[in-house]
């Protein structure tokens, strides 16, 4: 349940309230450590079995738990792929049918929120981990998948692309029960103060944001590369918005990011406002340093190679605010029928036209695409929607196992 870990925990915490008002019960098993501060203050009731170790995170007292508590559960959703806790719950619910003890035992469903992308196996970049992953699922995942009461996709462009890496791929149900954001906090002074002073080079300059984590898939190199080329402009451009990559900048990648954004004379390290271009990296926003983030931009950014859903997209267009993003993040183009995005392809001269383009759009374009960025959100995005359809799947076609 990590933050800095990225969507699906953050999806976890949209969902489990929304099945909470539906009259669904929600407890969560994870491999954390049970004293880390992000668990402190948790609303949910979590089950933190203790720190993962290895690639494969595992942990040896996960499997004992589920084989004590599965049986008082009436569903289970299995959240991600090829790390051992998808192991560990298809192995212990094999040994609790050869027991025959219980009567009843919970239907599984597995989301893979976006682990079953082509992407990861194409991508010439990922190639030893993709034999990797080809071999693991030869061996271990389909069982996975194939044994699933059923698979639930946040989209129908997921459930599409997820039958097309592996072989055999064989799910009892392909359920597209969709996804949502919680409405953000209403805006506030104190949450502009607060980003605002986690970003002093910002002073009162407007700007553009990327925010989530800073990694390759994510187009980030692209993101910095097109802007440097507009900024070598920016004398033609009022007020040219400076660039916030907010995201954890404790990776190789993120300071190799950072390097390219000094190495364009245009990353602001610096704690005095300056005008005029300019890449801030503030690390990783939450609360109201985040909304302050959101609420506070021109528009949000995100030319990823490849987003399964994109929790920080909905979260932008909650907050009322254009998204410009690449085609290869599932949901484009829903958000693009609705007139809240402008998209481009996620090559370099896509993402700066990209850019460009909302440079040069007038104020009364951008007021129509907050308005209908907001419409968006309302219309497609509440999270009590995919709740809805996640308690419809349970209970409607399957008896208890």
């Amino acid at each position: 349940m990590d933050p800095t870990m990225g969507g699906p925990c953050q999806g976890i915490r949209n969902l489990a309230p929304e099945l909470d008002a539906l009259g669904c019960a929600n407890e969560i098993v994870c491999l954390d450590d049970p004293a880390s501060s992000y668990l402190a203050e948790e609303k949910l009731t979590v089950h933190a079995i203790g720190k993962a170790s290895g690639p494969w995170a595992r942990h040896p007292g996960l499997v004992p738990w589920l084989g004590e508590n599965l049986p008082r559960f009436d569903a289970v959703i299995i959240h991600g792929l090829w790390q051992y806790a998808s192991y560990a719950v298809t192995k212990s619910m094999r040994q609790l049918r050869r027991d025959q003890t219980y009567t009843k035992l919970p239907r599984v469903y597995v989301m893979p929120h976006g682990m079953l992308d082509p992407w990861f196996q194409n991508e010439p970049s990922r190639r030893i981990k993709a034999y990797r992953n080809w071999v693991y699922w030869k061996l271990i995942e389909h069982r996975t998948i194939s044994e699933a009461t059923g698979v639930l996709f946040t989209c129908q462009k997921e459930l599409e692309l997820s039958r097309l890496p592996f072989c055999p791929y064989r799910p009892q149900q392909e359920i597209n029960v969709g996804y949502g954001v919680a409405e953000p906090p209403a805006r506030t002074d104190s949450m502009d103060q607060t980003f605002r002073d986690t970003c002093p080079q910002l002073g009162t300059q407007p700007f553009l944001l990327f925010l989530s984590r800073i990694h390759p898939k994510k187009g980030v190199d692209l993101l910095i590369n097109a802007y440097a080329r507009l900024a070598e402009q920016a004398d033609a451009v009022k007020d040219f918005p400076a660039l916030v990559i907010a995201g954890p900048t404790d990776s190789e990648y993120a300071n190799n990011m950072q390097r390219n954004a000094a190495s364009h004379q245009l990353l602001r390290n610096c704690q005095e406002p300056k005008e005029g271009p300019g890449i801030i990296f503030p690390g990783m926003l939450q609360g109201d340093a985040k909304w302050g983030a959101f609420y506070g931009c021109e528009a949000f950014v995100l030319p990823s190679h490849q987003e399964n859903f994109g929790i920080s997209v909905v979260e932008a267009l909650a907050c009322g605010k254009p998204v410009l993003i690449s085609d290869q993040v599932n949901i484009f183009s829903d958000i693009e029928a609705d007139g809240a995005a402008f998209i481009s392809n996620d090559e370099l001269p896509g993402v700066t036209n990209l850019l460009a383009r909302w440079l040069s759009t007038q104020q009364r374009e951008r007021i129509r695409l907050q308005d209908s960025a907001f419409k968006c959100y309302r219309k497609r995005y509440l999270p009590t929607a995919a709740a809805q359809k996640i308690t419809k799947s349970i209970d409607q076609k399957w008896g208890h196992q």
